[in-house]
């Protein structure tokens, strides 16, 4: 059984172990190469600059984060499935949300929607601590795994619904969602340290924007950055389960 994942409302979930060593087959020295690659050509090329979101990106291993049958195409310019139906990020959405977080090295983020954790672990390689909620045990459970092979001892791994946040931890200087809202969930506001910085994509289930909001005070200041398009994020404050 995998250790319980600490939140208020937890399942018991099953240990999902999809990341088999597979160094023998494929030479971790190709994968290092092949960030290199999706660094210059995907991220950089398209005018993310920070030089430490630059540094996450080139490190964190993404092939790690999926069944070792995706980890040939781990980085390609492409979001990819997960189960679930969910998926893992196209690398460059996910360097741009995180530098639009701005981060420091210190601060104390919150994610919604860990997904398999490769996110997470850029933010863990570029922030304080790092609190990460996930709906779905089994990829919670598979995330929390892989980080800790990783070596990310600043990350608490959570089940339950994300769109509620953490309110026993805020606030938050940064707050970044992986999943698109209908609206921005007004605990996310409640929750964000004054001067504090919160990433989402808001508007349909198809279609959003990519926000970056900042807290002034009792100001939000709404920043429109791209056009997107993630997978819906379910709970109280996201989108209902859809009908069949």
């Amino acid at each position: 059984m995998c250790p319980p994942i600490p939140r208020s409302r937890f399942f018991h979930v099953r240990e999902s172990r999809i990341l088999p060593d597979m160094s023998y087959y494929t030479p971790e020295n190709q994968y290092a190469a092949a960030r290199r690659e999706m660094v210059d050509r995907q991220i950089r090329a398209r005018g993310i600059v920070d030089p430490r979101v630059l540094a996450a990106m080139t490190e964190v291993p993404r092939h790690r984060f999926l069944p070792w049958s995706l980890w040939p195409s781990a980085y390609w310019d492409t979001p990819l499935p997960i189960g679930e139906n969910q998926t893992i990020s196209q690398p460059y959405i996910i360097a741009l949300m995180t530098e639009a977080l701005e981060l420091a090295g210190r601060e104390r983020i919150l994610e919604i929607g860990t997904g398999v954790g490769y996110q997470t672990a850029i933010l863990a390689e570029l922030g304080g601590q790092v609190f990460t909620i996930e709906r779905l045990p089994t990829l919670a459970c598979a995330a929390r795994s892989c980080l800790r092979e990783l070596g990310y001892g600043n990350v608490e791994t959570l089940l339950g619904d994300g769109t509620l946040g953490l309110p026993d931890q805020a606030p938050f200087d940064r707050i970044l969602a992986t999943g698109c809202v209908p609206r921005i969930p007004p605990v996310f506001k409640e929750q964000l340290r004054n001067g504090g910085i919160l990433v989402l994509p808001v508007g349909g289930r198809r279609e959003q924007d990519l926000l970056r909001v900042r807290r002034m005070g009792h100001r939000f200041d709404e920043e429109r950055l791209i056009p997107c398009q993630f997978v819906p994020l379910l709970g109280q404050y996201g989108w209902d389960e859809p009908t069949r």
